[in-house]
Parts: C-alpha cells; sequence; structure tokens
C-alpha cells in the first residue's frame, strides 16, 4: 500500500492516504464478516474473539482438517481484497522504495524472496498464508506458506541489496507471553508465535553480534558492513490482546492500533531520532528476553 501511494509522485502523502485507505476499507469489510464479537467477547474485553462460534469452528477446523488447497469455492478471500484495493503494477513501477517480502516453500521449507519488481495478488497472499487458516498458494508451480517461517520479517536483503546503515524494525508480534496455555487452541497459537519469532531472533543476532546475515534462498551464510539497529515496540500497550484477537478487523479495533502505535512511534523518535546515522539503539533485552 506504500508503495502503491508513493508511486508516480504521490510521495509520503500519497502513501498515507493509501494505507488509511485499506484499513478503513478492511474494518467496513469486517461488518459483512461471520467472524464477529458475542456479547461474551465484549464482556470479557481485549478485543477477544475466543467465544465466537465462527472463531471455535475455524480453530477445530485447522486442527482436524486444515484448508483444502485453493479451488474456485475455496478462495482465499485476501486475493480479492488485495486485488481491489492494491494497483501492482504502480507498485512495481514505484523505483524509490525497495520491497523484499518472504515465502515458505512448502516441500522444501527453504525461504523464498520476492522484490517488489515482481510483486502481484499471488506472491502476497503466499507470503501471508497462515497454513491452518489458508490453501497453500502457488507461485511458479511451486507451493507456499507464510514466509514468517523462515523471515519475520527479511531484514538481510534491506543491507545486502538496498545499502541500508540504520535498520528501524516496528515489532508487532509479542516475543513473549506470560499466559499458560490451558487448551489445544492455547498451545497451537503460541507455538506459531515461537515459530515466527525465531527467524527473527537469528537475524537479529546475526546483525548484533557477527555483522552477517542469512541467505534465506540459499541458505548460505553472508556477510556485510556494519548496520545500526533500531526498533520501535509497542508490545506493552498491545500485552493485553488476547491471540484470537488477531482475527479482529472492526474499525474500533483498527483505530485504537492505529493511535497507540502513533503514540509508540512517538515516544521513539522523541528518545532516538538524533541516534539515527549514529548507533544502534536497539535494546537486545527486547528480543531476547528470558
Amino acid at each position: 500500500m506504500v508503495a502503491d501511494g508513493f508511486a508516480r509522485g504521490g510521495g509520503r502523502e500519497g502513501a498515507r492516504r493509501a494505507l488509511d485507505r485499506f484499513w478503513r476499507a478492511l474494518g467496513q469489510t469486517a461488518l459483512f464478516s461471520p467472524l464477529q464479537r458475542t456479547p461474551l467477547d465484549h464482556m470479557a474485553g481485549g478485543f477477544t474473539m475466543s467465544h465466537s462460534p465462527f472463531y471455535q469452528l475455524m480453530e477445530m477446523a485447522g486442527a482436524m482438517a486444515g484448508p483444502v488447497r485453493e479451488q474456485p469455492l475455496t478462495t482465499n478471500p485476501l486475493r480479492h481484497f488485495l486485488t481491489a484495493m492494491i494497483d501492482f503494477e504502480r507498485v512495481r513501477d514505484c523505483a524509490e522504495l525497495g520491497i523484499f517480502i518472504g515465502a515458505t516453500n512448502l516441500h522444501s521449507g527453504a525461504g523464498k524472496m520476492f522484490r517488489r519488481e515482481e510483486l502481484d495478488v499471488q506472491r502476497v497472499i503466499a507470503s501471508a498464508c497462515l497454513p491452518t487458516v489458508f490453501a497453500s498458494v502457488e507461485v511458479e508451480g511451486e507451493l507456499y506458506w507464510d514466509g514468517s517461517y523462515t523471515a519475520n520479517p527479511p531484514l538481510a536483503p534491506l543491507v545486502q541489496e538496498g545499502g541500508a546503515a540504520d535498520l528501524l524494525v516496528v515489532q508487532i508480534n509479542p516475543i513473549a507471553r506470560t499466559e499458560t496455555p490451558r487448551s489445544m487452541a492455547d498451545i497451537r497459537n503460541p507455538a506459531n508465535e515461537i515459530a515466527f519469532n525465531i527467524s527473527f531472533i537469528r537475524e537479529v543476532n546475526s546483525l548484533l553480534h557477527t555483522q552477517g546475515g542469512s541467505d534465506e534462498e540459499e541458505g548460505a551464510s553472508m556477510s556485510f558492513a556494519p548496520v545500526r539497529l533500531h526498533m520501535i515496540s509497542a508490545l506493552d500497550a498491545l500485552r493485553e490482546f488476547s491471540i484470537s484477537s488477531k482475527f479482529n478487523s472492526e474499525m474500533g479495533f483498527l483505530q485504537m492500533l492505529h493511535d497507540r502505535g502513533v503514540v509508540a512511534a512517538g515516544q521513539w523518535l522523541e528518545a532516538h531520532f538524533e541516534d539515527v546515522g549514529v548507533r544502534t539503539t536497539l535494546d537486545p533485552g527486547l528480543v531476547f528476553k528470558p
């Protein structure tokens, strides 16, 4: 969305308008979704969806059978939404920005990096294919799952190909949770979070200590110039929300997340803007938390 809005002279304001349009359209679409909070969810707070019958059915289906391969009647709903919201020709033309998104090859387990010049809706939904929710996505004869299993997010290409001297990570996924799992869903979801975080922790560790990064496509170790790491984290502001809230796309919830993100970004800018280009500000304790 940023590249779509930024392209062809849209600049920063165009990117902001594109993002705003995307999230508002998503919030409006949620009004017609069968995945809705129940009165019990409203009483529980935290924008949880755990009492929603559709959410429970989705969890049961994922545990018992999983999604079938994508067919005309089981089309990934993200496909229609992203096709309507994003002009991928504009994205591919946005030479001012480099974009790297990852996917995981279903059969080999290897990471695959898609770059701005080749992006289309198929590659984007491949990178966001949670295997218990969506059917695997085919790209050029290969099947893919979510890229978070191998790169979450891919950091090394920003240095290797983009020449970045500073990397700013916006962290939205908890590294640690305090709750003890009490059901199969409670176990499965933290297990996925742990799997997703491993690749991020590995890359951060590599950048902090060895100045090397993993080439997700080849599995080889690569070295590059030192890079300064920074991170905006709103984990304290997000800790109250359960894992099921990730399926909540109500406009009120999205607006609240946006507002908390603005506060977190403002606090980071106030504390560390002068450090950009000078030194690393990332606190390893936020990543390697026991």
